[in-house]
């Protein structure tokens, strides 16, 4: 499937500066000379243009040293960018852009002045730029951190040179430089010319000078190129001419010291085109040199042919050139630098970096290829030929089948993992990335994302661009997306030249500047291909020849299995180890097993491979299983002869022990006097450590692969029991520690570190701020970044924990230190400082996620302790000791502490649920496990751990296991109470209940420990804390039983109170009067605590406290309580409502009916003689909720008013406040302001207020309530007054009170609404036609309680309206109120005399008259029957002076002139009338005297 992914590299790349934001760049503006040239002198210099490429350059000044780059963009190629580097710089690194106005040519020159130096801080320098038109910039610096970004270099310190009057119309066709100030221009004529800027001194330099010249001598080449060389002193300048002429000058005497060609003999068209020296070596005399040779005439490889230029001194310096030592050829890329060290030559290709020894004839076994970052790039984001992404598609399928969310995730969770993680990211090459995805963000916006914005904002283009929501489209997305940030990056970080110190080697690209360091023994073989495993007898393994080629061959099985899937496997299993938990570790190297025995699930293969067409499908398909078929056969015959050629699997495996060795982690002793890390030396070491930690885990991983699929194929390779047993139970386990081991350093030294807000670090530390030197707080604004790893933070918790004295940290560190540094930071991470035996990986991941919990990074020690408790947990299954220092409990202690700072970060749904539980157990693992209380209490508090308070210190030796447990408990309820988190908090406080009386006793029977607390006091506060935490659950049965269960008895009254606000907050309040809960021995306290709630809560409140005081007791039959609740929230109410604007008065008034309805309800069910209440406290009718201030005012009046003795409150003074407050609530309902005051009898204006709101039931029911008698009688007869005169349009009024409507003849319409408070179904007003029907009804029904009111209605109407007609219903009554019809005009007082009298009082003279004449008429008709009553004595009434009054009147009328006719008609109608009864009066009285006499 795959060729070898693994090269054979001499060294890796590990990137400096660059990447992350590491860099401050300072722009600086550099004043042009006077006058400025113009651009058609810019042809004075023939230099490349800097416009088409990116030019670099670098060199070493001062003493320690200190290189300084500088690289002038061909983007920008006005601007001259200058980066200072040295062993003691710190991050950000501050770099220098002088921005000029005109373009620059690839040209640049530094050196010291004479008498500073880098040692005594106060270094300076000049910088020497050229201009196309020959102008040369002479910048002196010094101090330049006192330049700030936009300002404009000081004139006395700058120098404008103008060489153009020197070259005699010649062109530079090269430049030089050297100290102190020389600068050389190689000239087309072949002259070379001399300046020294600062002093103004210039010399030209050429052979034909003189006479030869004059006379036509021979003319010199164009200078090529120029190099610098200086030799006992004396600087010797090398000048390489176009017709490969080599002359050397003495710079001080101006001789030439030198003249031989070089060029290439025999052989047309091969130009010279480049020259390098290296520097003197005075113990051989030499100085190497290089040529580049180039052949113009046809397609050839470029040539590097190496010299000696062989040195003497005597009165001057003598040179002689040796023939070509050695030839390099340059295939491939194109050349862009070459640099000599002491032993080497280094050639570096726009793709390669190579090193050859000095002085050798052939070069082939001698060169070293150095892996560049874009290899390492491309490997990461499996885009090489190597590590292609199709692999980890089909493995990841292979290894999810069903879970297309899962692979989706997973995948992402990989890319982003590798592209982000330090040594790939790279923050031009992701902003120009995702611009190409319509991200637009500018430099500074993107250097401020932090990486988890970072990470959300490349997930939502995938949600945004992904259409086809299936694996296989993010895949693709994926892949895409990293090719073009390869793309970018590449474009971005060109090499360009190199940068050496002593024997550091660097690389200088354009965005970034790295150093170089080679792998060494163990970790080049790990490395290198199949063949060069040969070489393994120089690891020193003690083993002999034979049992080395066995290695050999065990090395190739891996390379094999290595070669069949790429390295897809080492970023799956790292991802579910330490990311993503979508399959656990101990399942992922099953599986893959299996995949390697199997093949991939070929559905997920036709689906990638269905684009390329069915017939390349098939064959993709078809190839698949024959390389399938082919790498099983081939591993069945090498497994097979390798236990041949060992003689057994027992050899085979013993020989596997003993590479093992190899492979763990080197423990190395070493002082600790050394010097302390600088910013830069800390980058290099973590950017090294991450490269050789991410070799040794994978070489690890493929013995743990290769044990893992011998396991599968035992049978088939003829392996014994005995052997699976040894291979399964020593061998696994022990390449699982180690795979393991290198997996957390790898962790460590990758992952970037969490960013932090202060309020986090100040409950966890005072701030980030590891120890107050500025240079380390520099590092806070890298938290959160991708370039700043956990390893920094390791390193400046002690940074001096990895160098001892052997380093010197005064230049930049060399290949070989770069390695002893990884060797020891490896050391210091697995072994500690001392690196002491008994250091396990528990105890020492221990203490370093401590470090790392100080400073926030929570997420990543989870992480971490869960990789360890797995290793743990096969460690037991292996049957290995059990950690009985406490060790491991620490790790389940700080897992515990990590989750709950997970789940306060933002943690939700189903992961924040799960991290609780995992939280929950791990805290009480951490408490179970053997010597648990000593190793947490070594914890400080910043680690999320306080110490006991209860009883003695543990120096004492008096505490038991559970006064230990019941203080960790107690700790754990707290810390969860703190997250919010009452579900554990509640757990923690169960389990501490069960500790306190074991605890308690052991302090009270001891005699040096004095218990702080008792036992029902300790109980009752877990009890109260058992109670919140259910509380906050909704748990409230649960809740009630802590409560009950709490030996407190103020505890418990606390709670129980709280208990009832919590239900009346979330309306639960039918808990208490339904049954369910048991108030054994709270049934007093319920209801004082259910008073006192109902003192203190606003009266309308829902649900109402009283309310629920009278269904309470209502519940326990006390009928009595119950109504004085009701009755004191009826109170209240009446009370409050005088002082508290309600919206909606009538409301206020209908829960005081319905309160004095319930309260006359429950009493009715009392005996009568105990049918009372007690009086109501005065408290109890002001409302709770005013201020203190008013309430005292209050209770000041009241203490200064008399007190009279208060009477108890029987039922019928509730009936009657029940009448009257139903009276004021239909009054509100109709708009009329009346309150009742409290008094016992109704107010005079009561009734005349109902009668004006047509509120006559109530009227009527008031009247009938309160008054008795003739008093009665009087208000019946006021209120029918009232009532008839409104049967009167246009008349007055014949009111007494006030009238406050604005007419009383106002009538009631048919939409008014009255209620009755009578329980009969009474006719209402409201359903009436009219007045007159309202006045007949009335009547009817109360003229039986007062049988004159048809006499006063009668009357009224008459008054108002004398000629007003009498309704005939009136009428009846007064006719039908005769005792009997015989007995002429007598009756009950609305008798038919009544209405006689009436007529005649009101001039009503017809009428009476009319009256009077039935009468008679009725009485002579008397029936046969009726006579013997009428001759009774005393057996006939009529009104006689009523008649003689209506005799005068008529008369009255007659003399008057007014209804003479009528009024004669009418008299002499009465005048038969009365002659027709007096004679039949005549008859019945002499029969009845005749009847008494006979």
């Amino acid at each position: 499937m795959e060729s070898n992914r693994r090269s054979s590299p001499g060294g890796m790349e590990v990137p400096v500066a660059g990447g992350g934001n590491v860099v401050k760049w300072i722009d600086i503006s550099v004043p042009p000379p006077h006058p400025s040239p113009s651009t058609e002198d810019n042809g004075y210099v023939l230099l490349p243009s800097s416009e088409e490429e990116d030019y670099a350059s670098s060199c070493v000044l001062g003493e320690p040293p200190i290189s300084f780059v500088w690289r002038i963009n061909k983007t920008s190629s006005n601007v001259l960018e200058l980066l200072q580097l040295s062993a003691k710089s710190g991050f950000p690194l501050t770099g220098l852009r002088f921005v000029f106005a005109h373009t620059l040519s690839p040209f640049a020159f530094l050196f010291a002045e004479e008498g500073s130096s880098s040692e005594s801080g106060r270094l300076v320098y000049f910088l020497y730029a050229l201009a196309p038109s020959g102008v040369v910039y002479v910048l002196k610096l010094e101090n330049t951190s006192a330049f700030k970004s936009g300002s404009v270099f000081p004139l006395d310190r700058l120098i404008h040179l103008d060489a153009r009057p020197h070259l005699n119309e010649t062109h530079v066709t090269s430049v030089a430089a050297a100290s102190p100030g020389f600068l050389f221009f190689g000239r087309s004529d072949g002259s070379l010319s001399c300046f020294q800027p600062a002093s103004g001194f210039h010399q030209e330099l050429r052979d034909d000078t003189g006479l030869g010249r004059l006379w036509g001598g021979t003319v010199l080449a164009a200078v090529q190129d120029l190099f610098i060389s200086e030799v006992y002193g004396r600087n010797l300048i090398c000048v390489l001419h176009a017709d490969g002429a080599l002359r050397v000058w003495d710079i001080l005497t101006c001789s030439r010291v030198l003249c031989q060609s070089i060029a290439a003999k025999n052989v047309e068209g091969v130009m010279c085109l480049r020259l390098w020296l290296g520097k003197a070596d005075y113990d051989s005399g030499i100085i190497p040199l290089a040529v580049l040779y180039r052949n113009t005439m046809g397609v050839s490889v470029d040539v590097i042919t190496v010299y000696g230029l062989q040195f003497s001194s005597g009165e001057g310096i003598s040179l002689s050139l040796d023939s070509g030592l050695q030839n390099i050829s340059l295939e491939g890329g194109e050349l862009r630098d070459v640099r000599f060290t002491s032993d080497k030559i280094w050639t570096l290709k726009a793709d390669e970096l190579t090193s050859h020894m000095l002085y050798q004839k052939s070069s082939t076994m001698e060169a070293r290829s150095y892996t560049l970052q874009e290899e390492y790039i491309s490997e990461q984001l499996f885009l090489s030929a190597g590590s292609s992404s199709h692999d980890l598609l089909l493995t990841s399928h292979s290894l999810f089948s069903s879970a297309k969310d899962q692979i989706m995730g997973f995948i992402s969770s990989i890319f982003l993992r590798r592209l982000l993680c330090p040594g790939v990211f790279h923050n031009v090459a992701l902003r120009l990335t995702l611009r190409d995805h319509n991200k637009h963000w500018t430099e500074s916006e993107f250097q401020s994302l932090s990486l988890d914005e970072l990470k959300s904002e490349i997930l939502l283009l995938i949600e945004q661009e992904v259409t086809g929501e299936t694996s296989i489209s993010v895949f693709h997305w994926w892949e895409n997306f990293c090719s073009s940030y390869l793309d970018h990056w590449c474009n971005n970080n060109e090499p360009c030249t190199l940068l050496v110190q002593s024997d550091v080697i660097g690389l200088v690209r354009n965005n970034s500047v790295s150093l170089f360091f080679k792998l060494e023994n163990v970790e080049h073989s790990l490395g290198g291909s199949s063949s060069e495993h040969n070489n393994l007898t120089s690891l020193g393994l003690g083993m002999s020849i034979s049992e080395h080629e066995i290695l050999l061959e065990i090395l190739r099985c891996t390379l094999k299995i290595n070669k069949q899937w790429g390295t897809a496997p080492y970023a799956m299993y790292y991802e579910s180890v330490t990311g993503r938990t979508v399959i656990s570790s101990e399942e992922i190297v099953p599986r893959l097993v299996n995949i390697l025995e199997s093949g991939y699930a070929m559905s997920i293969g036709q689906r990638i491979w269905s684009d390329l067409g069915s017939d390349r499908a098939l064959d993709k398909e078809l190839e698949a299983h024959k390389n399938l078929r082919t790498f099983s056969i081939d591993m069945l015959l090498s497994l097979s002869a390798l236990c041949q050629r060992a003689g057994s699997w027992e050899k085979v495996f013993t020989i596997m022990e003993h590479y093992l060795q190899y492979l763990v982690p080197k423990k190395v002793m070493h002082n600790n006097d050394g010097e302390t890390l600088s910013d830069i030396c800390s980058s290099i070491l973590v950017q090294a450590t991450s490269q050789f930690a991410k070799v040794m885990f994978e070489s690890a991983f493929d013995i743990f692969l290769l044990v893992n699929y011998l396991l599968n194929i035992s049978g088939q390779v003829n392996m014994s029991q005995p052997d699976i047993c040894k291979l399964r139970l020593e061998l696994l386990p022990m390449i699982q520690d180690i795979v393991t081991e290198w997996l957390i350093i790898l962790f460590f030294v990758t992952t970037p570190a969490q960013l932090t807000s202060m309020e986090d670090f100040s409950s966890k530390l005072s701030s980030l701020q590891i120890d107050s030197s500025i240079d380390k707080r520099s590092w806070n604004t890298m938290l959160g970044k991708c370039g700043f790893s956990l390893a920094y933070i390791l390193l400046f918790s002690d940074r001096s924990c990895i160098v001892d004295s052997r380093f010197s940290l005064s230049c930049l560190p060399s290949s070989q230190s770069i390695t002893s540094l990884v060797q020891n930071f490896i050391s210091w991470i697995r072994y500690s400082k001392t690196g002491e035996d008994s250091s396990s990986l528990l105890r020492r991941s221990t203490e370093l996620t401590l470090r790392l919990i100080r400073n926030g990074q929570a997420e990543a020690v989870e992480r971490i302790l869960l990789v360890v408790e797995a290793s743990l947990s096969g460690e037991k299954t292996f049957g290995h000791a059990q950690d009985t220092d406490g060790d491991w409990c620490l790790l389940q202690h700080l897992r515990g502490c990590c989750l709950l700072d997970e789940v306060q970060r933002g943690a939700c749904g189903v992961l924040k649920e799960r991290k609780i539980s995992d939280a929950i157990r791990c805290f009480f693992r951490a408490s179970s496990g053997e010597g648990s209380w000593k190793a947490l209490h070594s914890l400080a508090k910043e680690a999320g751990f306080s110490h006991s308070t209860i009883g003695a210190s543990i120096s004492d030796g008096e505490k038991s296991c559970a006064t230990w447990k019941l203080h960790y408990y107690e700790w754990a309820m707290q810390i969860f109470e703190r997250y919010n988190i009452s579900e554990g908090a509640c757990q923690f406080a169960y389990a501490a209940l069960e500790q306190v009386d074991e605890a308690i006793n052991f302090m009270e029977s001891s005699e040096n420990v004095h218990p702080p607390v008792t036992a029902t006091y300790c109980r009752g506060r877990l009890w109260a804390n058992v109670f919140k935490f259910t509380l906050d659950l909704n748990l409230l049965n649960d809740a009630y039983c802590a409560i009950i269960s709490n030996p407190d008895e103020e505890i418990k009254r606390i709670c129980l109170r709280r208990f009832i606000i919590v239900l009346f907050e979330c309306g639960k309040t039918k808990i208490l009067s339904d049954g369910h809960l048991p108030f054994i021995g709270l049934s007093e306290k319920i209801t004082q605590e259910l008073f006192w709630k109902a003192g203190r809560s606003e009266i309308m409140i829902k649900p109402n406290p009283y309310k629920l005081l009278y269904a309470y007791d209502m519940k326990r039959h006390n009928w009595r309580m119950a109504a004085s609740y009701m009755y004191q929230f009826s109170a209240r109410l009446r009370s409050e409502a005088a002082s508290t604007d309600y919206k909606h008065k009538s409301l206020v008034l209908q829960e005081r009916l319905n309160g004095l309805s319930a309260a006359i309800n429950a009493l009715s069910l009392v005996h009568p003689g105990y049918a009372w209440i007690d009086p109501l406290p005065e408290e109890s009718m002001h409302n709770p909720a005013k201020k203190a201030k008013r309430v005292e005012e209050q209770q000041l009046r009241s203490n200064d008013q008399p007190k009279g003795n208060q009477s108890c409150i029987d039922i019928e003074k509730i009936q009657n406040e029940f009448v009257f407050t139903t009276a004021e609530y239909l009054l509100s309902l109709n708009n009329f302001e009346w309150t009742y005051s409290g008094l016992e009898k109704p107010p005079p204006d009561l009734v005349d207020l109902l009668v004006q709101a047509d509120l006559y039931d109530m009227a009527f029911t008031v009247v009938l309530k309160f008054w008795k008698g003739s008093a009665l009688k009087k208000e019946l007869e006021k209120i029918f007054e009232n009532m008839a005169i409104r049967c009167c349009p246009a008349k007055g009024t014949l009111w007494s009170s006030n009238d406050l409507r604005p007419s009383l003849l106002l009538t009631s319409t048919e939409d008014e609404v009255t209620h009755s408070p009578d329980r009969s179904p009474a006719v209402q007003s409201s359903n009436l036609a009219g007045d007159w029907e309202i006045l007949e009804v009335y009547l009817k029904r109360y003229k039986d309680i007062h049988a004159r009111l048809p006499v006063t209605v009668a009357s009224t109407l008459l008054q108002a309206d004398s000629c007003i007609e009498l309704p005939l219903w009136l009428v009846h009554m007064f006719k039908d109120g005769k005792k009997e019809k015989a007995l002429g005009m007598g009756g009950q007082e609305a008798s038919p005399a009544s209405l006689f009298q009436l007529y005649v009082d009101h001039g009503r003279l017809t009428e009476a008259t009319k009256l009077l004449l039935e009468y008679m008429e009725s009485f002579a008709s008397s029936k046969p029957a009726e006579v013997l009553k009428r001759k009774k004595v005393s057996g006939v009434w009529f009104p006689y002076t009523t008649v003689e009054r209506l005799w005068w009147a008529l008369e009255k009328t007659m003399n008057s002139g007014r209804m003479l006719e009528q009024c004669q008609k009418l008299k002499g109608q009465l005048q038969q009338a009365l002659l027709n009864h007096l004679k039949l009066l005549k008859v019945d009285s002499d029969d009845a005297v005749s009847s008494a006499t006979g």
